[in-house]
């Protein structure tokens, strides 16, 4: 078995081999990072099972930092043909926007200096091969170093309980909140019927997933790139809806800043190993605009699902607000297929320029 590690854990002597694959320079020079053109795709890894991938590194020297989202991470699992894990690259290593940032969670960090050294520590077990790829979708080409830590098992024993890594990403770049759209003021949409939200028909998705598995949490990226009326997107509750289950979920939140555990209309940075929130627009007024990105990990109390599972989240209390909403999930399936929708085409991944304002 695996087992999960923790300081207590570390004496266990386990049966596995270390192994890292890594763009060092085996001339034995120091050009230690793979150059990956404009249109390439490239496979950076491929490990023979049974093993399990631990931890990712990487950097990347590019052109300008909407690469973060140009370039994708595709994973492949025991020769699945389709990705368990499809992302813009920057989002998988938990910040969107097409940025980069220092930051600390749990699972995800960017580290000194400037965000520039992604790190994840989500573990990925696999019974017969794993294929890491990334494609540049960009016009230039730019330079990739990489390790891929891993533990090699000597028999399929060690994962024969374990599930597979699977990654959704989204975006909707303009959510059209009704009292938005139609320009009503507080007086007036307070007094709309649409205001009591008893489904989640509108809300904003993060996860929707069919199969036997467990929900470890999401990032949630948000640009309040409109003048809403009282534009605090932090009203919109989350739900949380087990194996089909009909209104109201199992899990029902009181708003987003409730969902990433935060209170009272939080203007500071604050990163906890679960939760928290990596960027705040700067502002000091949240209802004045800007990018934000806010996470909460499910590690220490995943969600369990055997069927199915879907996370979704108002966009402002019933679904009012007009903001750009994107999102990166993460879960564990029983068998490997593709994490979520088919991926946007580049030019609907870009993140909206800071000067696209509206209001």
């Amino acid at each position: 078995m695996i087992g999960q590690t923790s300081l207590a854990s570390l004496p266990t002597l386990r049966t596995y081999r270390s192994h890292r694959i890594s763009s060092w320079d085996t001339t034995g020079a120091n050009t230690d990072a793979w150059r990956i053109e404009a249109g390439e795709k490239r496979v950076i890894g491929q490990i023979d099972g049974p093993g399990c991938i631990k931890h990712i590194w990487m950097t990347l020297g590019i052109p300008s930092e909407d690469y973060c989202r140009r370039i994708v991470l595709r994973m492949y699992w025991d020769g699945c043909a389709e990705p368990s894990v499809e992302c813009p690259i920057g989002d998988f290593f938990g910040l969107g926007h097409g940025m980069r940032k220092d930051f600390i969670t749990a699972p995800l960090q960017m580290s000194p200096q400037d965000g520039k050294g992604f790190n994840a520590w989500w573990p990925m077990p696999f019974s017969e091969k794993a294929v890491v790829e990334v494609e540049n979708q960009g016009d230039e080409g730019y330079f990739h170093y990489f390790y891929i830590d891993c533990e090699a098992y000597p028999t399929v024993d060690a994962v024969a309980d374990q599930a597979y890594l699977h990654v959704q990403w989204r975006r909707e770049a303009d959510t059209k909140g009704w009292a938005f759209e139609e320009g009503l003021k507080p007086e007036e949409y307070r007094n709309d019927p649409r205001w009591l939200n008893t489904s989640d028909r509108d809300n904003y998705v993060i996860c929707d997933v069919e199969g036997d598995g467990i929900y470890c949490g999401a990032h949630l990226d948000i640009d309040c790139f409109q003048r809403n009326p009282n534009d605090w997107y932090g009203e919109g509750d989350d739900m949380m809806f087990i194996d089909g289950e009909a209104w109201p979920p199992s899990l029902h939140g009181t708003g987003t800043e409730d969902w990433y555990h935060g209170a009272y209309g939080p203007t500071t940075e604050f990163q906890a190993p679960y939760h928290g929130i990596i960027l705040y627009s700067g502002n000091p007024d949240w209802r004045f605009k800007g990018k934000n990105t806010v996470y909460r990990y499910h590690i220490e109390d995943p969600i369990r699902f055997e069927k199915s599972f879907r996370m979704s989240i108002e966009h402002g209390h019933a679904n009012k607000l007009s903001n750009d909403y994107s999102s990166t999930a993460y879960y564990y399936l029983s068998e490997p297929r593709r994490g979520g929708p088919a991926l946007l085409p580049v030019e609907e991944r870009l993140p909206r320029p800071n000067e696209e304002r509206y209001g």
